[in-house]
């Protein structure tokens, strides 16, 4: 079996299709990797488990969400994303997309 290419890059801003929350993406997985448990308790929608799932921090919140890659679509407006950890992954906003600069001595 293929694997399916990522849609969204980490640091990029995406929205939810069905929930409309914002955030920002900071680890994808080319596959489900959660629990049976967990996909049949939250998971309603049922979306493939062999396509790309990331992991979001959510906008005016302090948690991550788990997203199968069809729920998202890119968030073109530019605003930055309002979580507590922003700034353990990013550095900056830059043209709508966080960058992280930190450099390794």
């Amino acid at each position: 079996m293929e694997q399916a290419k990522a849609k969204f890059a980490i640091g990029q801003i995406v929205r939810h299709k069905l929930f409309h929350y914002r955030g920002v993406v900071v680890d994808a997985d080319p596959s489900f990797q959660g629990s049976p448990e967990w996909y049949e308790h939250m998971a309603c929608s049922q979306p493939p488990k062999d396509r790309p799932w990331y992991h979001v921090l959510v906008n005016d919140a302090d948690y991550e969400t788990y997203v199968a890659e069809r729920n998202l679509d890119l968030d073109g407006s530019g605003q930055p994303i309002n979580h507590p950890a922003v700034e353990m992954f990013f550095d900056e906003l830059h043209e709508g997309v966080y960058r992280c600069q930190r450099h390794i001595n």
